[in-house]
């Protein structure tokens, strides 16, 4: 059986002629680190010896059959990898609003009519920011400290910038990835987020479910005996939240795996405290717990965590569900 022939070359010379220049590919950069949705340049040069010819340059990350395949042939990355070198000297590559999955090993390869010569590979790595915050469950008077996570290192000249509720937070620009809130308060109550300067456009996102609660919808009035009560449990989360629990008494509910949970028929069994539970795939987070209790009902079970009626209130935020009415306590 007969083998193709491989006549790749790599820069093997036993003679070198004064002057004359060498096959070789050089990268400015080895090894990039860059984030989803930016653009980067891998900056490259190249040399042949002067009396060949370039018949053809590209770049490639994988073979196809018998030859490497041309990136800029790929279906799908018409405007994403555009070639900006020549058929001279200058091979940058330019990949524009990178996503994960062009993390890669990237080589420059260039034919002649003599040869054919591909550089060692340049390691590009894609990377998301992660907002942290640790600890994950906060109470007043609480040190906070939320980190800026790559799952590889930014230029070290790297600038953070910090927001709350969308809005730049003054005087937090560092060059650490770390924002610490000290002894925290009801005015520190927000949503956070961290971007690199020069890249506002791309602010971190949160892996896990955050800042998960349990609300009602419906009614917006008194809750008597026989209304019927509609909750929903809400939750920030990148990717989305795709399934919640629901919980009465620490319980599960049967059939309670969606974001609403309706009690068609609300009675004084049905008193206590509610909470859900939000998974996204990449973790899970419980909301506080929310007491609902029938006017002029006052459950023993709500007491099962505290001794007497005045802890519960001092242990709970107290709100009032109706002015006279309905009590509904949310835990700190």
């Amino acid at each position: 059986m007969n083998h193709p022939v491989n006549t790749e070359i790599y820069v093997v010379f036993i003679h070198i002629v004064s002057g004359q220049k060498c096959w070789r590919v050089t990268y400015t950069h080895q090894s990039i680190c860059a984030l989803k949705g930016s653009t980067v340049d891998i900056s490259c040069s190249y040399t042949y010896p002067s009396y060949h010819e370039i018949k053809k340059a590209f770049w490639y990350i994988k073979w196809s059959g018998m030859d490497p395949e041309d990136l800029s042939s790929v279906p799908g990355n018409e405007g994403h990898i555009e070639y900006l070198g020549d058929k001279k000297s200058d091979c940058t590559l330019r990949i524009t609003d990178l996503r994960l999955s062009d993390s890669a090993g990237y080589r420059f390869r260039f034919i002649t009519p003599g040869g054919k010569f591909s550089g060692s590979p340049v390691s590009l790595t894609v990377t998301d920011i992660v907002l942290e915050m640790d600890p994950t469950s906060v109470s007043e008077r609480e040190n906070v400290t939320l980190t800026c996570r790559t799952k590889c290192t930014l230029d070290p000249i790297t600038v953070y910038s910090w927001y709350k509720n969308g809005q730049p937070i003054p005087n937090s620009n560092t060059s650490s990835p770390v924002y610490i809130l000290f002894s925290v308060s009801s005015e520190d109550t927000g949503r956070y987020s961290c971007a690199v300067e020069g890249h506002e456009d791309l602010p971190s996102y949160v892996l896990s479910p955050v800042n998960t609660s349990v609300s009602i919808i419906s009614p917006s009035g008194e809750i008597v005996e026989g209304s019927s009560v509609t909750l929903t449990c809400s939750s920030d989360a990148n990717p989305p939240v795709d399934k919640y629990t629901w919980y009465f008494q620490n319980k599960t509910f049967p059939n309670g795996f969606g974001q609403i949970y309706n009690i068609s028929n609300f009675k004084s069994k049905d008193n206590g405290h509610y909470h859900c539970e939000a998974w996204n795939g990449r973790g899970s987070r419980n909301s506080t717990a929310l007491i609902i209790i029938l006017p002029g009902e006052v459950p023993s079970s709500i007491f099962q965590y505290k001794i007497t009626f005045q802890a519960i209130i001092n242990s709970y935020t107290l709100a009032y569900h109706t002015l006279f009415y309905n009590y509904i306590y949310t835990l700190r």
